[in-house]
């Protein structure tokens, strides 16, 4: 299948819709396979753009060039002039406005199909990571020996700050921020944790970075230590994760070996030792303390914070906790700079970020992009379309803690600030990807039971919460609902989020709130008609 070079975009507003939008949209299908462009031309209507005076509007980007009012005669001449022989077809574009809709994004990117960029996989594939030698010649540990020997600790934090890295496993707090948190801390022993606990379904990108450039994670947990004061860290790997392990240990007993971990590196009096820790397969270790809880050799729960374990963590000392993706932009940045850095994605969330894609598109698996992408180039240039031609509902980001994004914010750009304001939240990186065929309250059922069966039981609002909510949508899948239903559903995911001990039971509700904002009619079709829109549902009394 040949890489998409051009997005086509129909806008489908009622007044589009009124004027023959999809009429043009079927002949644009039917032009675009008559010229051979199907394979590398993405087609699909988009929502309101923010401008009425012109439609049917057609879109053809990364040119941002918009056509309109469009016909369904003057299809032909347009694939052929623009999308065939490349040069813009004049006659037929819209007078010069701005966009001020849903899909503004295309003038601000004008002229490039964002491409995938490697910065924390750039060795990934690359080397053979059972190698230290490898690592070191693709500029392995030259940040680090950089850090150790000409640069303070606020000279790090400074740059980290500048370079606006921001948390990659969900949470989006600035990175340079928690580590002088840290430095600051009172405490003669300090310690720095790597969270490879990865256990978001659907989410395997850790374990690709890990298995396929252990050093990377090593040598930025060493800059870390050295920037907060610590001499001790922990690797904590999710148990099923047993390749990473292995070579992670092998990794450091080679670090050791040519003296970048141990004592007195690089001739200074900086030391470190790094351990390994087998996650034991709950979910909930995932959260920070829970983590910390499950290395002193307790129950994986989370503690009631404040504190934080930046001042309280592991064994009650000042602790840094990153997860693996952040770690692994720290030595690149350190190298090449904080204005590089920013030279990536939008200017409030610098950088890449890495997805694994899932779900029902026609190429799933892993990359790495600018920040700032949006759900339709995800799905049109990186997972080649949806899958048997069929239509974008809904993705869920994060794993299961993530946000249902419905299909009207596939053009919201994906960042910490813009995801935000759009009332859903970015997650770790796995995009679960649905097409109109998914059931949201079965979907919704699932994610429910994911959480009570893994929800650690310390706190009454998330044991009995999740348990409940899961009760009502199996009665509401089954037919037995009742439109009190969904008061109890917001009341229950409300209080999920506001009584909640840990990150579990606070974002068990978001699939419930998003469900009822988003896909209320379809909820309400399962209650008042007894029906699946989707046919998913059986009503058979069948339960997970």
């Amino acid at each position: 299948m040949k890489a998409i070079r051009s997005m086509v975009l129909v806008s489908s507003d009622p007044k589009s819709i009124e004027n023959g939008a999809n009429d043009v949209y079927q002949a644009l299908q039917h032009e675009l396979t008559s010229f051979g462009l199907d394979n590398e031309v993405s087609l699909t209507m988009v929502g309101d753009v923010g401008r009425h005076d012109a439609s049917p509007l057609v879109i053809v980007y990364p040119e941002a060039v918009i056509y309109g009012p469009v016909k369904k005669e003057d299809v032909h001449f347009l694939v052929e002039e623009h999308l065939y022989k490349g040069r813009v077809a004049v006659s037929l574009q819209a007078p010069v406005r701005e966009l001020s809709g849903r899909i503004a994004w295309l003038s601000a990117r004008k002229g490039t199909l964002p491409a995938e960029q490697r910065i924390v996989l750039e060795r990934a594939g690359e080397i053979d990571p059972d190698s230290i030698d490898d690592y070191i010649i693709r500029d392995g540990y030259q940040a680090f020996a950089t850090a150790l020997t000409a640069m303070t600790p606020d000279q790090i934090f400074d740059t980290l700050e500048k370079s606006g890295l921001r948390g990659r496993g969900g949470a989006g707090f600035p990175t340079g921020t928690k580590w002088r948190f840290v430095y600051k801390a009172k405490g003669e022993k300090k310690y720095v944790i790597c969270n490879a606990d990865e256990s978001e379904p659907g989410t395997f990108k850790d374990r690709l970075i890990l298995e396929g450039d252990p050093h990377s994670i090593i040598e930025a947990l060493a800059i870390a230590a050295y920037a907060v004061g610590a001499n001790e860290g922990y690797l904590y790997i999710r148990g099923e994760y047993v390749l990473a392990q292995e070579r992670i240990r092998k990794a450091i007993l080679q670090a050791k070996g040519m003296g970048f971990l141990g004592r007195n590196i690089f001739g200074t009096d900086f030391n470190l030792e790094l351990h390994v820790h087998a996650g034991a397969g709950a979910y909930i270790c995932g959260e920070e303390t829970a983590l910390i809880e499950s290395i002193e050799g307790k129950r994986g729960e989370p503690r009631a914070r404040p504190p934080y374990p930046t001042t309280h963590g592991l064994w009650g000392k000042p602790t840094l906790v990153n997860n693996v993706e952040t770690l692994a932009n720290v030595a690149p940045i350190l190298r090449n700079g904080a204005d590089w850095y920013r030279g990536f994605g939008p200017k409030s969330s610098p950088g890449t970020k890495v997805y694994t894609i899932l779900g029902n598109v026609n190429v799933t698996g892993l990359i790495e992009v600018p920040m700032g992408i949006t759900l339709r180039e995800v799905i049109a240039i990186y997972g080649k379309g949806m899958k048997n031609g069929k239509t974008f509902k809904l993705a869920q980001t994060g794993g299961s803690s993530g946000s249902i994004v419905p299909a009207t914010l596939q053009d919201t750009p994906m960042d910490f600030d813009s995801f935000s304001k759009a009332g859903v939240a970015l997650g770790s990186g796995a995009l679960l990807i649905c097409d109109d065929d998914t059931c949201v309250v079965d979907l919704a059922r699932v994610l429910l039971n994911f959480f009570r069966k893994e929800s650690c039981g310390k706190c009454n609002p998330c044991r009995i919460g999740t348990q409940r909510v899961y009760e009502i949508l199996t009665n509401i899948s089954e037919g037995t609902g009742s439109l009190n239903d969904l008061t109890d559903l917001m009341n229950l995911s409300d209080n999920l989020y506001q009584l909640s001990n840990c990150g579990l039971g606070q974002t068990a509700g978001a699939p419930i709130r998003d469900i009822v904002f988003h896909y209320r009619a379809e909820v309400e079709a399962h209650i008042r008609l007894k029906v699946c829109p989707t046919g998913v549902c059986s009503m058979s009394g069948k339960r997970i």
